[in-house]
């Protein structure tokens, strides 16, 4: 097996194919073997799963989770990456190479098509401009067990968040509507080639089998959240009379009382709990108005 992250095995390789790494694609070349081998041993993949890889890129995770999973199928949309992968993990017999777009993918049938009898799994190495919509698309997707992935340690700190703080924000609350997050392990720059300027982080999301929040409308409830944060810095009333124009400010203040909440309270405090009752008061009002 191909030492991807060792400079001088990959360097002649990468010449040999004329490979360059693109900076606006976000690609950067691992060279510390410990991560991706630690990123497959944490994230619970086993004989009996079906992992589902974003960009495999040259193959350093990949080969690492084709050791472990019944089936991997990688999702890359870099075509130039075809001869790299044929020499690092072509020989993997449980390994199948998705040239596409995986924001272009129904995922949830990729995922009964390529894994069936599987217990299906995400893992990726997400570059940081693609972190947001990939990992969007795969919660939505509800159709795994857990999604692990590796990206800048901000947006991880942003996902685990908790109310009241100054990293919690509708991206937060979205995570954790869908999954248990919790970061593994940090990942310094000096772990890639080119080093970044950020450190990144390996985090997992253990998706829910089950919400507990009685919210009445999912839709409801994320636009109350979105609204909620429109207007970080202002009252909650405001962000939610902007957010919806029927309620006004009067509407926004009489829901905001009726659940409870104080007067001047903020969106940026309110757990997922709090959340789910302003909606369904909301949608109530709604309803009535």
């Amino acid at each position: 097996m191909i030492d991807v992250c060792n400079i001088s095995v990959m360097k002649p390789l990468l010449a040999q194919y004329g490979f360059h790494f693109s900076k606006a694609k976000g690609q950067n070349f691992l060279i510390a073997s410990w991560v991706p081998e630690r990123i497959a041993e944490d994230s619970g993949v086993s004989p009996d799963a079906g992992v589902l890889e974003v960009g495999p890129g040259i193959g350093s995770l990949t080969q690492q989770l084709c050791l472990r999973a019944g089936k991997v199928c990688a999702v890359e949309v870099d075509t130039r990456l075809k001869p790299l992968l044929a020499e690092t993990v072509g020989a993997f017999s449980n390994l199948e190479i998705l040239w596409a777009d995986i924001l272009k993918q129904d995922i949830p049938a990729l995922v009964r098509e390529k894994f069936p009898g599987l217990r299906p799994m995400a893992c990726a190495n997400l570059p940081y401009y693609i972190t947001s919509p990939v990992l969007t698309a795969l919660l939505e997707a509800e159709c795994f067990d857990q999604v692990t992935v590796m990206v800048q340690k901000e947006v991880a700190q942003r996902i685990i968040a908790a109310p009241g703080t100054a990293d919690y924000s509708a991206f937060s609350i979205f995570c954790q509507y869908y999954a248990q997050p919790e970061i593994l392990f940090d990942v310094g720059p000096g772990c890639f080639l080119p080093a970044p300027k950020v450190t990144s982080a390996v985090i997992a999301l253990k998706i829910r089998k089950e919400r507990s929040w009685n919210i009445e409308s999912p839709e409801l409830f994320f636009r109350t959240v979105r609204s909620s944060f429109a207007m970080r810095r202002k009252k909650l009333q405001n962000g939610l009379a902007s957010g919806f124009p029927k309620l006004g400010k009067t509407g926004a203040a009489q829901v905001i009382a009726d659940c409870g909440l104080p007067e001047n309270v903020r969106g940026e405090t309110l757990s997922i709990e709090a959340f789910a009752a302003l909606s369904n008061a909301i949608g109530k009002s709604l309803r009535e108005g």
